[in-house]
């Protein structure tokens, strides 16, 4: 018999970090994992948006190997600090420098396609870009719970902060891109 989703282990107001350790629901790892787990869904909901040109299966693409990106931050975050010695051992895929290079890039291509922008952006011009203002705005939330998780004893790679630090400025430029 298949194993169920509920395995009722929650019911204390508890849950488990990657590698078994219990902590309460509201524990600050767990709101950056949720953060970074709405972000994903966000995203998620970005693509159907995309038109079906070259452009839209390119932005496609990106948005893609992004969400698999955090997946493996979620990941990451979802291990206690006593066990991130083992988690950086692990096969586990982790982000890398080469993650946010892609994002420089990607944002470095958006800006030399001379988008209009003077000031703060107004969402909401259609639905694709308004789509891309939720993913960014979830973006945010997610790189302030990242933030907070040094004061919390839980040490981040510098490489966590720069990728969803870039990925909210490709968000942004992306809603942009769509508004024009």
């Amino acid at each position: 018999m298949p194993r169920s989703i509920a395995t009722r282990t929650g019911d204390d107001g508890t849950t488990s970090l990657l590698h078994g350790q219990r902590v309460p629901k509201d524990h600050p790892q767990v709101e950056a994992v949720g953060a970074f787990d709405e972000l994903n869904a966000a995203i998620g909901a970005v693509k159907p948006q995309l038109a079906s040109d070259s452009r839209g299966a390119e932005v496609r693409d990106l948005l893609t190997t992004v969400q698999k990106d955090l997946v493996a931050l979620m990941g990451e975050l979802a291990c206690a600090e006593a066990d991130a010695a083992r988690y950086a051992t692990s096969k586990f895929k982790k982000v890398s420098d080469a993650d946010v290079r892609r994002l420089d890039e990607a944002v470095a291509g958006l800006e030399r396609r001379g988008l209009k922008f003077d000031d703060w952006a107004t969402p909401g011009g259609n639905a694709r870009a308004a789509a891309l203002d939720l993913a960014r705005t979830a973006a945010r939330r997610a790189e302030r719970r990242l933030t907070a998780l040094p004061a919390q004893g839980r040490r981040v790679r510098p490489e966590l902060r720069q990728f969803i630090n870039r990925l909210s400025d490709l968000l942004w430029l992306l809603a942009r891109e769509a508004e024009q």
